[in-house]
Formats: C-alpha cells, sequence, structure tokens
C-alpha cells in the first residue's frame, strides 16, 4: 500500500505534532514532508500531499478538502509568533512589509486594520526574511512563526494578532487545521489523532531540547500561547473568520523595493 503523504509547517509550534507523526512514519504508514505555511498549502492544491497542516485561509480554494482529526495551531488572546513590529506606533504607518510564508496571517492583518485599529495602509510584498531589515521611518513589518518569537523584542512596538483578534471578537484564532484531499479510512484517521496527542505528551521535552534555538520561553510558548487542540467554539471562530474574508477588498500593494 502507498504510504499517505503528510505535509507539516516547518515551526516550533508544530515540534509537538511532528514528535507524534514521526512514530507514524517509522511504521512505514506516511511520508511526512516539512516545509513553511504557503508551500504546504500549495502542495495540498497541487495534489503532492494527501494530508497537509494548512493556513485556515486555504480552505475555501480546496473543493475536495475536508477537515480532519481533532488538533489544529490555535491562540486564545496573545500567540506570540504573529505580530506586527515598527518602531512606532501603529497610528503613525504608511505602509506594512507582508511575511511570504502564509496567507492566512495577512488576511488576518487586514481585517485587524479595518475592524480593529481603524487605519489603512499600503502593503509591501516580501520574498524573503531579509525585509524584516527595512522595517523602519513610517512602516511596519509583520512577521509570523519562528522568526517572530526572535524578532519579539528587536522592535520598539509589537502587535500581537492573536491578541488584537480576541479583543475585537472575543474568539480564539485558528491559524492552521489538518486538511485532507483524498479519501482517509477511520482506522487511519482513528491513529492520526492519537499520534498527534501522543506527541502533545511531550511538549516540556521537546521546549527544553529546542530551548537554545530561539529567544523566547518555548514551556510558556507551548503552554499558554498555543492551543492545539480543535474544539467546537475554535470551529465556530474559524467559521466567522473566513466570513470575514469574504468581505474584504484587494490588497493595496506597493513594490518591495520601494523605500518607505
Amino acid at each position: 500500500m502507498d504510504k499517505i503523504r503528510v505535509g507539516i509547517v516547518n515551526y516550533l509550534n508544530t515540534r509537538p505534532l511532528i514528535k507524534g507523526l514521526t512514530q507514524l512514519a517509522l511504521e512505514g504508514e506516511i511520508l511526512l514532508t516539512e516545509n513553511y505555511p504557503a508551500q504546504i498549502a500549495e502542495e495540498l492544491m497541487l495534489g503532492k500531499i494527501d494530508v497537509g497542516l494548512v493556513p485556515v485561509a486555504i480552505i475555501p480554494q480546496l473543493k475536495q478538502g475536508r477537515i480532519i482529526g481533532s488538533h489544529c495551531i490555535a491562540s486564545y488572546g496573545a500567540v506570540a509568533s504573529v505580530c506586527l513590529f515598527s518602531d512606532q506606533p501603529i497610528e503613525t504607518l504608511d505602509a506594512i512589509y507582508l511575511d511570504y510564508q502564509s496567507r492566512t496571517s495577512v488576511l488576518l492583518l487586514q481585517i485587524l486594520l479595518r475592524d480593529y485599529w481603524k487605519k489603512e495602509v499600503h502593503f509591501i510584498p516580501s520574498s524573503s526574511s531579509s525585509y524584516m531589515d527595512n522595517i523602519g521611518e513610517g512602516s511596519g513589518g509583520l512577521v509570523i512563526g519562528d522568526r517572530a518569537l526572535q524578532a519579539y523584542d528587536r522592535f520598539r512596538f509589537r502587535y500581537d494578532l492573536g491578541e488584537a483578534w480576541q479583543q475585537l471578537t472575543g474568539l480564539p484564532f485558528v491559524f492552521a487545521v489538518w486538511v485532507a484531499v483524498n479519501p482517509l479510512s477511520d482506522n487511519f484517521v482513528t491513529k492520526f489523532i492519537q499520534a498527534n496527542e501522543s506527541g502533545l505528551r511531550s511538549k516540556s521535552t521537546i521546549a527544553t531540547e529546542n530551548a537554545k534555538l530561539i529567544n523566547y520561553d518555548l514551556h510558556h510558548y507551548f503552554t499558554n500561547n498555543i492551543d492545539y487542540r480543535l474544539t467546537e467554539e475554535k470551529k465556530k471562530a474559524l467559521d466567522y473568520f473566513l466570513s470575514l474574508c469574504s468581505t474584504l477588498s484587494p490588497l493595496s500593494l506597493i513594490p518591495e523595493s520601494k523605500n518607505i
């Protein structure tokens, strides 16, 4: 039987999930690959993988896709690894550099700028992590994943998008879910859920093992920032976010090379 191809995001917050899934890979049931969120989403859309931990914004584009399992990447309030950084207050920003690694965070930022901060800006796309060095006078930058944790205290101002979303809506935010585009047996899904849950029991060990990789308390991150269980409340919050996405106007983009 062919192995089920599973794509997972290569951020620290997925290490507990990877820990559990590694056992399934060793048992020969899955082929596990890692990449950043936008690339995992593209691979799922192209049929290069069967299951992927994908940014939730991609769900409406996956006509054959369905959420599986009972785990996710979410937060109640501050998430720490999805932030808008700047050296001046958000009220004074003219432009914001966009992280190229996840469209979900870009859409969340648009919603928060419109409905929470009541602020209009131009957006500058990026194609590599070097855009962070351009954050300066008049401009901020959306940064996600491990780079956001590493930059946590680098800039004068930090706006946590998970926290802002909760203040706006009173809801948790779901950043990524497991989505399958091909049929899976009930037996496999059960084992998949068990593998995810098994990995979560190793959060403390994983935090200790990776503590030197990042300038942020990973014990706090895994316990207080990231919530891994996909509850009914989170599903409703996800549906609400996707409904808001459909009301957004197209991005107002300016070239990446333009200096602000």
